[in-house]
Order: C-alpha cells, then sequence, then structure tokens
C-alpha cells in the first residue's frame, strides 16, 4: 500500500513547540510529533488514537493521560510521539461506544470486545516501523506500558522500556486491573 508523507509543519502546545506530520495509509492518516534533537537513542511513544479520552477528558480510562505524560516527557527530552489512528483498540468509534454500553452493564474491556466480535486487541503497528526507518532510526526507547507494542516491533532495537504509571481513579480501577492481569500490560 502506498504512503503518503506530508510537510513538516510548526505545532506549538501546552507543553512546548513541536514538530508534526502526517503519514497517510489508506484512509487512516497518521501523525507523528517530534521534539529535536532526536538524539542517538530517541523516545518514542506509540498511542492509538482514544477520542474519549484524548480529547474529552474520559476518565474510564488512562489514554488521555498517557498521552500528556508523553507529550511532557517527549517535550523535555526530545524524541517522537506516534499518533496511530487505531480508535478503540482499532475496532472504530462506533463500537467503542458499544463496547462502552457493555462495559456499564458489567462485561470487562476485553469481554466486550468479544461480545462484539473482535479479539481484546485489534491494533496493528506496521506503520511504526516504517515511521522509523523513515527518520533513519533504528534504536529506541520506548514509552509503553504495553508488551505488545514492545514484540511488535521486530526490526527496531529497544534499548529501555519507559514505563508510564498513571494512578487510578474509581471509574479505571477495574479497567486497568484487566489489562494488567489479562492483557498482561506493565502496570
Amino acid at each position: 500500500m502506498e504512503i503518503k508523507i506530508s510537510e513538516v509543519a510548526k505545532l506549538p502546545t501546552q507543553f512546548g513547540e513541536f514538530e508534526i506530520q502526517c503519514f497517510a495509509q489508506g484512509c487512516k492518516e497518521h501523525l507523528v510529533m517530534m521534539k529535536r534533537p532526536f538524539g542517538v537513542t530517541p523516545v518514542v511513544r506509540v498511542h492509538s488514537e482514544c477520542l474519549t479520552g484524548d480529547a474529552l477528558g474520559s476518565q474510564k480510562c488512562d489514554c488521555g493521560e498517557q498521552l500528556r505524560f508523553a507529550q511532557d516527557f517527549i517535550a523535555k527530552n526530545g524524541g517522537l510521539l506516534i499518533y496511530l489512528r487505531q480508535e478503540g483498540r482499532n475496532i472504530g468509534l462506533l463500537n467503542k461506544v458499544n463496547a462502552y454500553a457493555l462495559q456499564d452493564k458489567g462485561y470487562d474491556t476485553i469481554e466486550a470486545n468479544h461480545q462484539l466480535g473482535f479479539a481484546a486487541d485489534e491494533r496493528t503497528y506496521e506503520i511504526v516501523e516504517f515511521i522509523l526507518d523513515f527518520y533513519g532510526i533504528d534504536k529506541i526507547r520506548l514509552l509503553t506500558n504495553n508488551p505488545k507494542k514492545i514484540e511488535s516491533l521486530k526490526n527496531i532495537q529497544i534499548i529501555e522500556r519507559i514505563p508510564i504509571l498513571i494512578p487510578a481513579n474509581p471509574h479505571n480501577e477495574e479497567y486497568l486491573r484487566t489489562k494488567k492481569e489479562k492483557m498482561g500490560h506493565l502496570l
């Protein structure tokens, strides 16, 4: 599949000034936020889109808080935030809202996805290797709690995993417990 790449533009944020660049893969447009210099082994956050957490401030998950942690960390240390358009672990916004409704009825996040006919996590990360290769990066320090992200980057040397530990709140305690106990997240 052809990947189209935008020009680089400046993006001032509450965390500092970044550069952004878009990588369009079919109907998905992924975004990279960069703070230079990257260094020899740049910090990289691979973040999948979560409209409810990232933009609307949902407390059902820790996505928005992880995103803001990564933006702040990268602003201070340099690196890249790769924002993947994979809403709801890649089941889409409509299905994510349906999964939320099932969670409201007592299903955990994995059970809700299964009830809708999806795997626990439908995300893929091939585009990440393409993006890192585009910037000439072959070794990184990865900001993540998700072992699937570590395993999926087969052609990238991960020198260090940097955890993102966000305190639970009353609305996401069960969600975080499920991620840890059933998905192996390093929380």
